[in-house]
């Protein structure tokens, strides 16, 4: 009986993985917006009845989607930590956020492109969204502890609404000074958008190709959160 029911789980989760291939498939050729859970049971062999047995709406298999993708993102940017050199790490954990973008610009436009109409992200996206940004934020700790974090003179106090925000990386990194911690998000926010300016094409013309701008970017938004 046991022995079925796993075999059971595991043709589940092969048909589940075909049929999130599948949607990947579609969002090369037709984006989010587009994707349809007919045309993938299609794609497939499958009367659609079937698929929504494994995903119950679109909704859900976006979702799916996302999580996977995030998740790879933050597998690849994982696989470049480690290190004695805290600025030559933070710079391969860039250029691994950057190598797996370009690998998957369909995928990367899914978790940083335009929001996709009518779909909400559930709660379940935010653990594997927040893997990029936790890692940067535990190498600052590690340098915090190594005496290898010096806080700009020129990076103010946060204060207000913006000392309040900051709040929240606090709980998460709490040896860290709350100026570098703002300066954190600034260089968080600059690295997906420099991403997106060369994924889909604002860069063409200026700095492209991009290989040594964005490794000038990195190594200088290493120095703008104090890292030495």
């Amino acid at each position: 009986m046991n022995a079925g029911r796993t075999a059971r789980e595991r043709a589940r989760a092969e048909l589940t993985e075909e049929i999130k291939t599948a949607a990947r498939q579609q969002l090369a050729t037709v984006g989010a917006e587009a994707l349809s859970l007919r045309a993938v049971s299609r794609e497939l062999g499958m009367v659609s009845s079937a698929l929504y047995r494994y995903f119950a709406s679109r909704d859900e298999l976006l979702t799916a989607l996302i999580i996977d993708a995030y998740n790879a993102l933050g597998e690849a940017a994982e696989s470049a930590a480690g290190g004695d050199d805290l600025v030559e790490e933070w710079m391969a954990i860039y250029a691994a956020v950057r190598d797996w973008a370009r690998a998957h610009p369909h995928e990367y436009a899914l978790i940083y492109g335009s929001p996709i109409s009518g779909y909400k992200a559930p709660q379940t996206t935010v653990q594997p969204a927040a893997r990029v940004p936790l890692l940067l934020l535990g190498l600052l700790q590690r340098a915090h502890a190594t005496g290898r974090l010096i806080t700009p003179p020129d990076a103010p106090e946060p204060s207000g609404l913006l000392d309040r925000q900051v709040e929240v990386l606090v709980e998460l990194a709490p040896d860290v000074p709350r100026p570098v911690l703002l300066r954190t998000i600034i260089v968080w926010t600059q690295l997906f958008g420099m991403l997106s300016f060369e994924l889909f094409g604002q860069l063409v013309g200026s700095m492209d190709p991009a290989d040594e701008f964005y490794a000038s970017a990195s190594r200088q938004m290493a120095a703008f959160v104090g890292l030495r």
